[in-house]
């Protein structure tokens, strides 16, 4: 049923809430047995692409001249890593830079996967390629708050020019201020569920759902419900503001 046009999804100039009863799935170039839902790309102002992977068995993501970071949600997936598979499962993880290795499932899979242009910085070498699982990166309390937990996926090393994080909330916990900052972020919400603040607009949000959120943009989340909310952040990093993207 189509509930007569109501959708909670919503674009602005400065963010998007893309909810699941509005994706639209599309091969990419190259993917076999595989489809893309498309969240966040340069048609939407955004300075990279993040997009969900749905694979069947034996199923690849096409070659891409960007750099490639993969994150299970369901499924197991093999990367090719100095000549060798990597076996992900869900919660597992790869970095793949430019031209990097190949991504094929093991079974039916689905996976987040963020690519962007890379940009380089004066006297530091790229970073390589590197696969780990989520539980095995220390957490960290976010501004202290033992109620609010991160987990940095990528290595802190200004070779990178982008950081992943997952950022856990248990039931009550909210981010302690509104932020408007220079960095733009895809997030893809994967447990729970609660309330995000979008420039002047509040929105309830839930697993599943995606928010791109352009620089500037004001934005808060506080988690609701019994259970804990969670999801995954993408953000520019490690370059300076006049650096052209």
């Amino acid at each position: 049923m189509h509930q007569l046009g109501a959708t909670r999804s919503a674009l602005a100039r400065n963010y998007a809430l893309l909810t699941p009863d509005t994706f639209v799935r599309a091969p990419l170039p190259g993917m076999k047995r595989a489809t893309a839902i498309v969240h966040t790309s340069p048609a939407m102002t955004a300075a990279f692409m993040q997009y969900t992977a749905e694979f069947e068995p034996d199923g690849e993501l096409g070659a891409t001249p960007s750099q490639r970071f993969v994150y299970v949600l369901e499924g197991e997936l093999a990367v090719v890593i100095a000549g060798h598979d990597q076996v992900l499962r869900a919660g597992g993880y790869a970095y793949l830079p430019e031209g990097g290795g190949r991504v094929r499932a093991c079974t039916g899979s689905r996976a987040a996967v963020i690519e962007k242009s890379y940009q380089p910085l004066a006297m530091v070498p790229h970073p390589v390629p590197l696969a780990a699982t989520e539980d095995a990166v220390p957490p960290e309390a976010l501004n202290g708050d033992e109620w609010l937990i991160v987990r940095k996926l990528l290595p802190d090393d200004p070779a990178f020019d982008f950081a992943v994080n997952t950022m856990l909330y248990l039931p009550g916990a909210a981010l302690s201020m509104v932020e408007a900052h220079i960095m733009e972020h895809g997030l893809l919400m994967l447990e729970g569920g609660g309330i995000y603040r979008l420039d002047d607009h509040w929105y309830p949000v839930s697993a599943g759902d995606f928010i791109w959120m352009g620089p500037y943009c004001p934005q808060w989340f506080g988690a609701l419900g019994k259970t804990p909310a969670k999801y995954l952040i993408y953000k520019d990093w490690n370059r300076h503001p006049l650096t052209t993207k």
